[in-house]
């Protein structure tokens, strides 16, 4: 199947995306790719586009059809323990899963744009099953895969998949981040995920960049000797 973006929807069914948000379905996307034919219908996004240290991480997922897709929120408004909760769920389900990581070297090397799809295409081709033959993507990239793709800008709001895409990369990019903060606890990162908190930025004018930090990034190349 070519790469690129499918208009699957067209005019008429874009009319009946509702936000999950709001109390609307938010499988209605996989379901109606489902009903024209096909078999693995993924979703994918990433964590750890805008802070100043750190990887960014990428989870893709096919979930299954019979689960409860309502329980599957954008990872940015549920609670940590919330987070880890779901993701447990996710895991214990009968859920294909892939996980990208593409460090703070390699988004200084190809930038954070292309870092990014990097770590999708990643996940998609770790997935603990056959690839998808259709991935909902959050944003308004495709990622360089030959599968059939939709992306849907703030998709963790119109699509389940992508929503618990969202909560599996965060959650796992968050424990990545608690295990930095164990070798470099004078940034804090337990608490700022690497995000340019004024704390965060403090600690960098006062000690510099650590390895963990993105060196090309404003903010922190300022202090690069």
């Amino acid at each position: 199947m070519a790469q690129g973006r499918v208009d699957f929807c067209g005019p008429t069914m874009q009319k009946t995306l509702v936000d999950c948000s709001q109390g609307g379905d938010n499988f209605c996307l996989e379901r109606t790719l489902y009903a024209r034919g096909m078999v693995r219908v993924a979703g994918c996004d990433e964590a750890g586009r805008g802070p100043l240290a750190g990887p960014v991480v990428a989870a893709s997922i096919i979930l299954p059809t019979n689960c409860t897709h309502s329980v599957f929120l954008d990872s940015k408004i549920l609670r940590h323990e919330k987070r880890v909760t779901l993701e447990k769920m996710l895991y214990e389900m009968d859920a294909a899963i892939g996980i990208g990581i593409v460090s703070e070297q390699h988004i200084d090397r190809i930038n954070i744009l292309q870092a990014s799809l990097l770590a999708m295409k990643l996940a998609v081709e770790n997935m603990s099953s056959l690839p998808p033959d259709f991935i909902l993507v959050d944003g308004k990239f495709t990622i360089p895969l030959a599968i059939a793709q939709e992306t849907l800008i703030k998709g963790e709001s119109k699509s389940a998949s992508i929503a618990a895409a969202s909560i599996l990369a965060k959650v796992a990019r968050d424990r990545l981040m608690t295990s930095l903060h164990n070798q470099y606890p004078v940034y804090n990162f337990i608490k700022n995920k690497g995000y340019p908190t004024r704390e965060h930025r403090l600690a960098i004018a006062t000690y510099g960049p650590c390895p963990a930090h993105r060196r090309t990034f404003r903010g922190v190349k300022d202090y690069v000797e």
